[in-house]
């Protein structure tokens, strides 16, 4: 894993073996960060980076001046290597231990310009995300929600879906 753009740019990352997860490629995340790089102004966003796993998105965040983000995460394995791999970097992310689905399922107490939400792509509540994340207000006006998933799921008639970005087996849906 790598780092792809910002002050960092170029730098690699080695996370432990043994974390359940599947971080986003770098051919992917180059290419969201291509599309969020005309649709957003990094150094004025507060992030939300749902399902952190490694912090591969929040690390991105991080390295293009993005002053506010917030890492949510259930494995404290995931927690450890994002706390450490911040401080090592010099990185201010906030990380908190929660089960996403139960924190989006609650009003929000503070809103974020961009959420990132990575979950497991089997997840059977996946398609709910969106609705979680409008209804309980966790998106600020004119804020963008982003959903990785794989192929086999479609947000397309999600009232607040605006268009779905194709990298492999890699999706990536956008709501405003």
């Amino acid at each position: 894993m790598r780092i792809i753009g910002g002050k960092l740019k170029g730098r690699r990352l080695q996370a432990p073996k043994n974390l359940p997860v599947r971080p986003t490629t770098d051919f992917a995340k180059e290419a969201l960060f291509n599309v969020l790089n005309h649709k957003i102004d990094f150094e004025n966003t507060n992030l939300l980076d749902l399902f952190s796993g490694t912090g591969n998105i929040s690390y991105e965040f991080a390295s293009r001046a993005c002053p506010s983000i917030l890492s949510v995460e259930q494995n404290n394995n995931c927690i450890r290597f994002i706390k450490k791999t911040s401080e090592e970097l010099g990185l201010s992310i906030n990380t908190v231990k929660a089960n996403v689905f139960r924190l989006i399922a609650k009003p929000a107490k503070n809103t974020f310009n961009v959420i990132f939400a990575d979950p497991p792509y089997e997840n059977k509540e996946l398609t709910t995300i969106p609705d979680l994340i409008f209804k309980n207000e966790w998106l600020t006006p004119n804020g963008l929600l982003i959903v990785e998933h794989g192929p086999h799921t479609s947000f397309e008639s999600h009232s607040h879906f605006v268009e779905e970005r194709s990298y492999g087996h890699v999706h990536f849906s956008f709501f405003e």
